[in-house]
């Protein structure tokens, strides 16, 4: 693969997860009854980052869960390669029954990661509703999933590949499109 374009440096993901903070307290009038729930692997930490942004609008505390979908997933045969998936686990600090979850995850593609985020998650509870957060839609959806917050919007080709990466565990700061 090779590198296409960066689409995003570190200072448009600064600016569009401040946004996505403003859109989630404008759309929840505020936090009360609301939990970020960051999917595996760099979900949690753009969840992290919201909840900090939150807290620095609202001056109020927002709880931030962690959810693993590994064996939640349908294409888990065809990621793992017939090796045993890696499960991490969830942490989930409270019940997320009758709770407003926000689900964050980097990239929605084609919708299969939510669905099993979904699955996941109404085995911890029955939420009184979920909401979707993502940094990247880049389209290519197979399943009728929507980002109720959307960082940006990146139209891309099926042999294309979007890569965020994250100072947390990447080193670096960017989401980039890579051609295959």
């Amino acid at each position: 693969m090779s590198k296409k374009a960066v689409v995003l440096d570190e200072q448009a993901i600064r600016r569009a997860l401040t946004r996505i903070a403003h859109e989630i307290i404008e759309k929840n009038k505020g936090i009360e009854g609301c939990i970020l729930v960051g999917i595996r692997t760099r979900g949690i930490y753009l969840a992290k980052r919201l909840k900090e942004r939150i807290q620095q609008i609202e001056g109020a505390d927002i709880p931030v869960g962690e959810l693993d979908i590994t064996l939640y997933r349908d294409d888990l045969t065809t990621k793992t390669d017939n090796q045993e998936p890696l499960v991490k686990g969830s942490d989930i600090p409270i019940d997320v029954t009758n709770q407003k979850v926000i689900l964050v995850d980097d990239v929605l593609y084609t919708g299969r990661t939510v669905r099993a985020a979904l699955d996941a998650l109404v085995d911890l509870g029955r939420p009184s509703s979920v909401q979707l957060a993502v940094l990247v839609d880049r389209g290519h959806r197979e399943l009728p999933i929507r980002a109720d917050y959307v960082g940006k919007n990146i139209p891309t080709s099926s042999s294309e590949k979007i890569v965020v990466q994250l100072a947390e565990i990447d080193e670096n700061e960017q989401v980039s499109i890579y051609e295959k």
